[in-house]
């Protein structure tokens, strides 16, 4: 078979696999219509022309709806990178220069060669590390963030900052500045688009919301009564080139590089974790970061700007009905029909409706009854969330994200800190062993404790270990001969916490107190000879189920009491 019969069959095999139906198609439809005036204001924080914008959306859109594995993640412009490079570019070059651009797109080909190398390490695991409930506060904070900026397109003001509360402080004191007739087109525009969406989701709303306005702006010349539009707008194809800056401008764009890289995979693993998990799906990080650096790649060779994973314009395609990267190939194929036949209409869009639209999107991002259903189930969750959601209100996207990593590793060390230990006691009215709390005075039955850990025993755990065995011994109401720890949980000890075992052994065998440990798996059995905890135990005393354990605990009590 030849090479380029290989390469049709791949290319058929991936859209294949990705195809939809027509539900996917009309989705692609409406997502063009109320993404392709939003790239344009991506482009608009990139410092860059507003054609590169819709660039975002040609290529860059195909490359990874074959590369990626994401049925959702809509890979395009976005702020959060948007405002990390050209905050960083306008300190070394002046924006919207020739040589600016061409750093812009040099920062995109160096996101695609990091992106590269973070596939071959396998940095995709970085999603595991995002519980379900930080990516609700996540995506809730989204929401708030994009809604709050978008108010300034709706009310005719303009935001001189991108942080939010700075925002927030800006919209009072433009109060007075606010312009009547764009928060009354904008307000329409909300009430039309949010009846739209509850019924009859799977309509274009929003492609009918766009083009009205633009009839609307045209023919009544909004613009003469102070409505901004977005203005005029270059057509055609991109020119294809690489970006081939100087050695000490790319030293200088690393940095630039790798904090992009970073809140590309983070925010993009999250978006597209979140989503998949809406429609109980598996995704595959590594292939999304596959198709994420064939994005930033198609980004450089096209002379735009780098892209990534989108929260609020995939919230935009979900929303719409998109339930495969159909719709995000028609998106593209919009685009460039655009492009090349109706760049002159979009001039007329208001940007007040602009506003709308995504305004819309990003108060639909807020879900409202899983926050509800996290506090009702677990208030300290609940409390995660939030704190989730604040960070990216009030410092950003990125800050969110390394937020939301932090909490979810925060609360699994916490749970791992102070795990529950338990002691095994018959309950009164059947005689069977049940779990209790362990507690001063406490005894299994009379010379026997049977004690359990549920966790893996580390360096911060491993005194909870011994305090406990130590409190039961010394309160037991009868002298204690034999301790059962049932081991079902430990799955694995690191090098402190074998020393603090090791030590309670000694301690309990200079009492002549015998230790059975019952339960005990292979992989924590060979780290038990590791750490020569086997050899201070003694292998006898070393059993793979409880009963075993439990009966010769028995057998050693009944010793005693006959000597």
């Amino acid at each position: 078979m030849s090479p380029l019969l290989g390469i049709k069959n791949w290319l058929g095999q991936r859209i294949t696999k990705k195809s939809g139906s027509w539900s996917d198609m009309l989705a692609g439809l409406s997502l063009a219509s109320m993404n392709i005036p939003q790239v344009l204001g991506y482009a608009r924080i990139a410092e860059m022309p507003a054609v590169c914008g819709l660039y975002t959306v040609l290529f860059p859109l195909v490359a990874f709806a074959l590369f990626g594995s994401s049925r959702h993640l809509v890979v395009a412009a976005d702020s959060a990178t948007a405002a990390i490079f050209s905050s960083g570019l306008s300190e070394i070059v002046s924006p919207g220069s020739a040589k600016y651009m061409e750093l812009v797109s040099a920062v995109a080909l160096l996101n695609a060669g990091f992106l590269l190398v973070a596939r071959l390490f396998r940095l995709g695991f970085l999603a595991d590390f995002l519980s379900r409930t930080v990516l609700v506060g996540f995506l809730a904070g989204v929401g708030v963030q994009v809604g709050l900026s978008m108010l300034y397109d709706m009310t005719g003001l303009v935001s001189s900052s991108h942080n939010t509360l700075v925002q927030t402080i800006g919209l009072f004191q433009g109060f007075g500045q606010m312009q009547g007739l764009s928060m009354a087109i904008a307000s329409l525009s909300c009430v039309v688009l949010l009846a739209g969406a509850r019924q009859k989701p799977h309509w274009p709303v929003g492609l009918c919301v766009v083009v009205m306005s633009i009839l609307c702006s045209w023919g009544l010349d909004l613009q003469h009564y102070d409505v901004a539009i977005l203005g005029s707008i270059r057509g055609g194809l991109p020119a294809f080139s690489i970006p081939l800056p100087g050695w000490h401008d790319m030293l200088a764009l690393l940095p630039i590089s790798a904090s992009c890289v970073f809140v590309i995979i983070a925010q993009s693993a999250a978006t597209s974790r979140a989503f998949a998990n809406i429609f109980h799906e598996h995704d595959d990080e590594n292939a999304d970061i596959v198709g994420l650096c064939a994005a930033n790649a198609a980004a450089a060779l096209t002379g735009t700007f780098t892209v990534n994973g989108s929260p609020t314009q995939t919230a935009m395609a979900v929303q719409a009905g998109a339930r495969s990267q159909t719709a995000q190939l028609v998106f593209a194929a919009v685009t460039a029909c655009v492009l090349l036949f109706f760049p002159a209409p979009l001039q007329y869009l208001p940007r007040c409706v602009l506003g709308a639209i995504v305004f819309c999107v990003a108060v639909r991002m807020i879900d409202i009854q899983a926050l509800n259903g996290i506090r009702q189930e677990s208030p300290g969750e609940f409390r995660l969330a939030l704190v989730t959601a604040a960070t990216v209100v009030s410092v950003g996207v990125e800050q969110g994200i390394f937020i939301a990593i932090a909490l979810s590793l925060f609360r699994h060390v916490r749970h791992s800190y102070m795990p529950h230990t338990l002691i095994m006691a018959p309950e009164a009215s059947t005689g069977m062993l049940e779990a209790e709390a362990v507690a001063p005075g406490e005894q299994s039955m009379p010379g026997i404790i049977i004690y359990r850990f549920c966790a893996d025993l580390f360096y911060a755990n491993c005194n909870l270990f011994a305090d406990d065995i130590t409190t039961l011994i010394s309160s037991a109401p009868d002298p204690v001969k034999c301790v059962v720890v049932d081991c079902s949980a430990i799955t694995d000890i690191d090098y402190s916490a074998a020393q603090v075992v090791r030590d309670v052994l000694q301690r309990l065998h200079a009492r002549g107190i015998t230790v059975l440990f019952g339960r005990v798996a292979p992989f924590f059995l060979k780290d038990m000879e590791r750490h020569h905890i086997t050899a201070v135990l003694g292998k006898e005393n070393i059993y793979m189920q409880l009963h075993t354990a439990l009966a010769s605990a028995h057998k050693l009590c009944d010793g005693a009491k006959a000597l």
